[in-house]
């Protein structure tokens, strides 16, 4: 059975850094694009990066400004997403997704998610 599950969130406060991290099971982790969204209370879901399968192309949302990287170890089955100079807008529930092939920022192409780990962030 497909699982992923993220781990690293936290309350930090703002102008700092926090990594995610994404473990998958039960799927040829190779073989799956991996995104990451983000959702606060009271507003939409929202794509912040993906990463393809090689890893070697990666896709990041605009609000991102350089401050974020995402990466991939798949001898390991992770996915992580390095955070830097959080803003308090950053805060909210972050999960990842993986979608067989090619990536996307379409939030509805992505089979599997993950629980989600919440990011605090303080002003």
């Amino acid at each position: 059975q497909v699982q992923l599950v993220e781990s690293g969130g936290g309350l930090v406060q703002a102008g700092s850094s926090l990594t995610l991290s994404c473990a998958a099971s039960g799927l040829t982790f190779s073989s799956y694009g991996i995104g990451w969204f983000r959702q606060a209370p009271g507003k939409e879901r929202t794509f912040v990066a993906a990463i393809s399968r090689s890893g070697d192309d990666t896709l990041y949302a605009g609000f991102v400004k350089g401050r974020f990287t995402i990466s991939r170890d798949n001898a390991r089955n992770t996915v992580a997403l390095q955070m830097n100079r959080l803003l308090p807008e950053d805060a909210a529930v972050y999960r990842c997704a993986a979608r067989l092939r090619e990536t996307s920022s379409l939030w509805s192409l992505y089979g599997y998610w993950g629980q989600g780990t919440q990011v605090t962030v303080s002003s």
